[in-house]
């Protein structure tokens, strides 16, 4: 048995064994955690990746006149300023305010602008008041000058993290990147075996006040982050889905652009890669059995992000040794695997902070507060007016056409039955394919005889217990007027359409006014 004491005097004294959490994997199945315990002292872990839940508090100091602000820009990006007359807080994930930027430059980049020594635009607007007269400010700011830059970030350093894959016939656009069709890629973020708290998965010695390296700086944990949950399955004593967070500060002043970097994640939103890396005291024999865990012992389960719903389906389970091979089979086929976070940085990141506490220039600290490995559950929001499915619409029965079936015997169809929109089946009533009046009439024109020559093969569907508003914004994102409705083997149950969905918000609109 070790303390923190005792380990920091072999810090300031030079004697104090110090090796990164990839380091001590090697030594635990080399030595055995006994002898680890006995021979090493701190392990280092390190992170590096997109943690949208982050950003910074500011204080600009007062003008003169002075203002009390209610709208904050900075470099076109709001700030949140409801909190003092010179006081804002900007989200790393808050888009630029101007619709032709958008997702290309948000709270991230402000914040790595700030960093790099760029100066920024400040933009602030306010009612006035008798003591604060002034109602428009617009000037520049740098961070040397801001009396304070506080970064706060409210959920980071997951506990391990979703993988995600796409089993739909669309390229999906994530916080977990771009997701290509059928299964194409597989996406993931997390440093495996030197992510921090796979090290110390039931919090031992990580807690509140814990110092810790944050973007190139000093830094410290806050508590527990947002979303933070205990109690989900485990295996070799560590999560196998999304569990524990941290809430983490540190000075913005003192951090390094290398280790805070602002990104877009392309038709998502802004992100902010943040690194963060924490020392793990070697106290006993089962935290050093803990902190030799390696990327073969963490299991995490690959998610089906085709489903826009908040309990997604699970494909399969892998573990992190795989995902990092590149590739993994799903279902006898071999798919590309890559990563969101950055190994080669956290890696970087365990270093640096080992080089500190070997220099004597990072010592332990111990919590003040423990922070919770059991009990704590994630509750989803309520919602009180549920969301309507495409099951719960009335739809008319559909009509379906083979693939055999003439030009001229389809387009008779459509008009007998006044359609736009024909599910192509096989025999079994398979989606096969659809085809639109727009279709028949370009067929007739060039003379072609074959349905399969002009129907659309790729084809965006609905499933029966999708929620209608999920179905209006994939209709306006492929610019379609509507889509067959199928169930889990693709059989076809129906067709929906813009006018359907049109119909039924102005019926939840009447039956709203009624009731109010």
């Amino acid at each position: 048995m070790k303390t923190i004491e005792e380990i920091n005097q072999k810090i300031k004294d030079g004697d104090a064994v110090v090796i990164t959490a990839g380091e001590m994997t090697r030594i635990v199945q080399e030595n055995g955690a006994g002898k680890a315990a006995k021979e090493v002292d701190v392990v280092t872990t390190g992170t590096f990746g997109a943690m949208c839940s982050s950003g910074a508090f500011f204080n600009f100091g007062h003008s003169d006149p002075p203002i009390k602000m209610s709208r904050t820009y900075l470099n076109g990006v709001e700030a949140y300023s409801g909190i003092a007359a010179v006081d804002a807080y900007i989200g790393a994930a808050q888009p630029h305010h101007n619709p032709d930027i958008g997702f290309d430059y948000g709270g991230a980049h402000v914040l790595e602008d700030l960093v790099r020594g760029n100066e920024v635009e400040l933009v602030a607007e306010a009612f006035g008041t008798d003591c604060y007269p002034r109602t428009e400010v617009n000037t520049f700011i740098s961070l040397e000058n801001l009396n304070q830059a506080v970064m706060v970030n409210p959920r980071n350093c997951y506990q391990n993290y979703a993988v995600a894959t796409n089993s739909t016939e669309e390229t999906l656009y994530t916080y977990m990147g771009t997701l290509l069709p059928q299964m194409g890629n597989v996406s993931y973020s997390s440093a495996g075996e030197l992510s921090p708290l796979l090290n110390d998965p039931y919090f031992q010695t990580i807690g509140a006040g814990t110092q810790i390296f944050l973007c190139g700086g000093r830094g410290y944990i806050m508590g527990q982050g947002t979303q933070h949950a205990t109690d989900g399955e485990r295996k070799n004593g560590v999560p196998t889905e999304s569990a524990g967070t941290l809430m983490l500060q540190g000075d913005l002043k003192k951090m390094d652009s290398n280790y805070l970097r602002g990104a877009t994640m392309p038709k998502y939103g802004p992100t902010l890669y943040v690194g963060a890396g924490i020392p793990i005291p070697i106290l006993n024999e089962e935290i050093a059995q803990r902190t030799g865990i390696s990327d073969h012992e963490i299991s995490c389960k690959i998610y089906d992000y085709g489903v826009p719903r908040r309990d997604r389906p699970i494909i399969q389970e892998t573990n992190y040794h795989e995902l990092k091979t590149g590739k993994i089979a799903i279902d006898g086929n071999e798919v590309q695997t890559s990563p969101l976070s950055s190994f080669k940085k956290a890696l970087e990141i365990a270093e640096e902070l080992k080089t500190w506490i070997e220099k004597g220039e990072f010592l332990l600290t111990n919590p003040v507060k423990s922070i919770p490995n059991k009990g704590c559950t994630v509750n989803p929001l309520e919602i009180r007016r549920p969301s309507i499915m495409v099951k719960d619409i009335k739809i008319k029965p559909v009509i379906t056409v083979k693939a055999e079936e003439a030009i001229s015997g389809v387009a008779r169809k459509m008009v007998d039955n006044n359609i736009n929109h024909l599910p192509v089946v096989d025999h079994p009533g398979r989606l096969m394919g659809i085809v639109t009046s727009w279709d028949i009439a370009h067929a007739v024109a060039k003379g072609s005889k074959k349905l399969t020559e002009v129907m659309t093969k790729k084809v965006i569907v609905a499933m029966e217990d999708d929620p209608v508003e999920v179905i209006a914004r994939r209709i306006d994102k492929h610019e379609i007027s509507g889509m067959p409705i199928v169930d889990r083997e693709n059989l076809v149950k129906g067709m929906i359409t813009a006018e359907d969905i049109s119909r039924l918000m102005c019926s939840q609109n009447n039956k709203e006014g009624d009731s109010q």
